[in-house]
């Protein structure tokens, strides 16, 4: 078995075979319960191989707390990165995982989980059952328990806070899923750990997978940073989020991991006018961060590539940037046809200082909110600071992301989104998939006319025209080729 082979496909020989190696790569792909002493584990746990006999694997934490396992303590398998399976199947499972993760079945119900992905909650709930061991209840009960024990491990909040923050409805509810999950209390939990929150601040840790590039996801974002909306300084990238309940800002260090297979850390620090805000806001971020990436698969898979092979040995971990907020991006992406990083910046803040939304207490040099999509729809195409044709397309995006006709949250189907954009005037195939690459998560993107790409595969000796074809060899990791290409010019070529 693979890093990339479907979650419910999984097959036991291959699964023990992973964990009798200790193969970190499958930390969060699969998950190994032992019958004989009630717990669920990593793959990579330390503790002694259980007999084959003896053991059952799970495709996610909420199958096996399901079937009535608790979480190790030593290996804290709850604690990994997700399986990056999801995001190259797009499938519902995939989709709904997304969503739940971002704690919409907390604020709008399976009902409104079921409404986001096209599907009946029925129908949603044996998909995600068949697929995942896990109903949609029991997956966001999974995702809440796990979100309370890193509070409680890292933070001084009180148990009230920490079971809102974590998207429990109650103190109650919070108390009995804890104990539940992780057999102790959660004051056996905390153990005297944690730090405090000094003016509002939490102090997170994201779980990536190793090599992490962190160094030039920082370059990457950084020769894009609006001002205002976000800051880039030294190792550190900051930037405002519009959350469900309230806003925030988010502060990451972004610094290079070599340690191949491992899984790391990506430090973390939220300011959030609303802590019901935390599990949306630490999921938009790891989007962010393509916390789920799996690293060494995508270097294997273009180890024999005379093109891919050596850019990705010099530059391995390389991560896609996501983003925050689907809308912005989209907004960002049609401000950025046809012109440079920097006037697509100078744009971008220029919106943002006009039709923005103040932050009541601006942090550091982040003052506003990136304006709503229903805000820029209400204008003219002559308000806004670019040629009119493309404000005409600007609008008739931000319209129908404002009337709910079109959306770019990660349950939406990818070539809905697609065939959705390229029918709207001025919006091409360029537009098109740099949204899918960045708002949707999209592995398998390329962009044959990009600028950037065309003048990269010419520093290769490569003719640009046979860009695409060349493509075809790279599926199903083209976004990750892309950012390989775009690498080896430099952090500021591309969109």
């Amino acid at each position: 078995m693979t890093s990339s082979t479907a979650p419910m496909h999984l097959d036991r020989e291959s699964c023990y075979g992973a964990v009798k190696s200790r193969d970190r790569r499958f930390d969060g792909v699969f998950y190994t319960a032992v019958r004989t002493t009630g717990i669920y584990c990593r793959p990579s746990c330390p503790a002694r191989t259980p007999a084959y006999h003896n053991v059952t694997f799970h495709a996610t934490a909420a199958a096996a707390q399901a079937s009535g396992y608790r979480a190790c303590k030593r290996c804290l398998p709850d604690a990994t990165p997700g399986s990056p399976d999801w995001d190259v199947a797009a499938d519902v499972a995939g989709r709904a995982m997304r969503l739940i993760g971002d704690g919409v079945v907390d604020r709008e119900g399976v009902d409104g989980l079921a409404r986001r992905v096209g599907y009946t909650t029925r129908h949603l709930s044996r998909i995600l059952t068949q697929e995942l061991g896990a109903g949609p209840l029991a997956l966001a009960r999974a995702k809440r328990a796990q979100t309370a024990r890193v509070l409680l491990e890292t933070t001084s909040l009180g148990a009230a806070d920490v079971a809102f923050a974590a998207g429990f409805s109650s103190v109650r509810q919070f108390n009995d899923t804890v104990r539940e999950v992780y057999a102790a209390t959660p004051t056996r939990l905390r153990g005297g750990r944690g730090n405090s929150r000094a003016a509002g601040a939490l102090q997170l840790r994201l779980a990536v997978r190793t090599p992490f590039a962190g160094r030039a996801l920082h370059e990457f974002l950084a020769a894009r940073a609006v001002p205002g909306v976000e800051l880039a300084a030294d190792t550190t990238y900051s930037r405002t989020l519009r959350l469900p309940h309230g806003s925030g800002v988010v502060t990451l260090a972004l610094v290079d991991v070599d340690d191949a297979g491992a899984t790391a850390f990506v430090p973390a620090t939220f300011r959030l006018t609303d802590l019901r805000d935390l599990s949306a806001a630490v999921e938009r971020v790891r989007r962010l961060i393509d916390a789920d990436c799996d690293p060494v698969a995508i270097t294997d898979a273009f180890a024999g590539d005379p093109v891919l092979g050596p850019l990705a040995r010099r530059a391995p971990g390389l991560r896609v940037p996501g983003h925050v907020d689907g809308d912005e991006l989209a907004v960002r992406a049609v401000l950025g046809q046809q012109v440079t990083v920097a006037a697509a910046r100078t744009a971008a803040a220029r919106l943002a200082q006009s039709y923005g939304e103040p932050l009541a207490e601006p942090v550091a040099g982040l003052t506003h909110l990136f304006p709503v999509a229903s805000r820029l729809g209400s204008l003219e195409p002559e308000a806004l600071p670019m040629p009119r044709s493309r404000g005409r397309a600007l609008i008739a995006l931000t319209r129908a992301l404002g009337e709910g006709d079109l959306s770019l949250d990660r349950g939406a189907d990818r070539d809905d989104v697609r065939r959705q954009l390229l029918a709207m005037p001025g919006i091409g195939p360029w537009t098109a998939d740099y949204v899918a690459l960045r708002a949707l998560g999209h592995p398998d993107v390329f962009l044959p006319t990009d600028i950037g790409i065309r003048d990269a595969l010419r520093a290769l000796g490569i003719d640009p025209a046979d860009a695409e074809d060349l493509a075809e060899r790279w599926r199903p990791w083209r976004s990750y080729a892309q950012l390989q290409l775009w690498h080896s010019l430099s952090a500021t070529k591309g969109p």
